[in-house]
């Protein structure tokens, strides 16, 4: 049994490392009831989300007649979901967003440095365990915390650097930026010298 685990790159090893520094927030707990035979059957619904605060996030939902069992499935959920979002200068998006899911619908600005994460509820603990310091988001729909989480992630899927962009249209990141060099101003600066 050693050896298979050793050829595997050293078993729960190396799963321990990563984990060690996930962070995991509890969004929203519920308690709901099963009609049996016998009367309701109790249990717990639980919506967690993990991050690493360095641009990966999951989410995840568990189910128990616990409410620590319930909290532990949708943590192993959420780790198992984790998707990776870019980030810029490590602290916010690089732009602005929208997510929707079912009736939950969110929109995400990025933010220049010292704005903070200006967000509730459920957005909030999904922007500060994906590691963003400077970002505004606002929800316009369900305030449902499944929805919400699902919206926000919706928006946070869509967000793209600038390198990928330049990978897909086969150009240099210089050329996607769009940093002129010919000293002629851009639409966007010519309305600020008009208003």
């Amino acid at each position: 049994m050693a050896r298979r685990d050793e050829q595997r790159g050293g078993g729960r090893g190396r799963e321990d490392e990563r984990d060690s520094d996930i962070v995991e927030k509890l969004v929203h707990i519920n308690r709901v009831a099963a009609t049996v035979k016998g009367g309701r059957r109790f249990s717990f619904a639980a919506l967690m989300v993990v991050g690493d605060q360095k641009g990966r996030v999951g989410f995840g939902h568990g189910k128990a007649r616990e409410v620590p069992e319930a909290i532990r499935k949708a943590t192993e959920e959420a780790k198992k979901t984790m998707i990776r979002v870019p980030l810029r200068e490590s602290r916010t998006l690089h732009h602005d967003g929208n997510g929707r899911w079912g009736a939950g619908k969110v929109m995400v600005r990025s933010a220049p440095p010292g704005t903070g994460v200006i967000a509730g509820g459920p957005m909030r603990a999904v922007l500060e365990t994906l590691g963003v310091q400077d970002v505004v988001g606002k929800s316009v729909g369900s305030s449902n915390p499944y929805n919400m989480v699902r919206a926000t992630f919706e928006a946070l899927k869509a967000q793209s650097s600038p390198r990928q962009v330049a990978a897909k249209r086969g150009k240099k990141v210089s050329d996607v930026i769009g940093r002129r060099t010919d000293g002629a101003q851009t639409p966007a600066d010519t309305a600020d010298v008009e208003g």
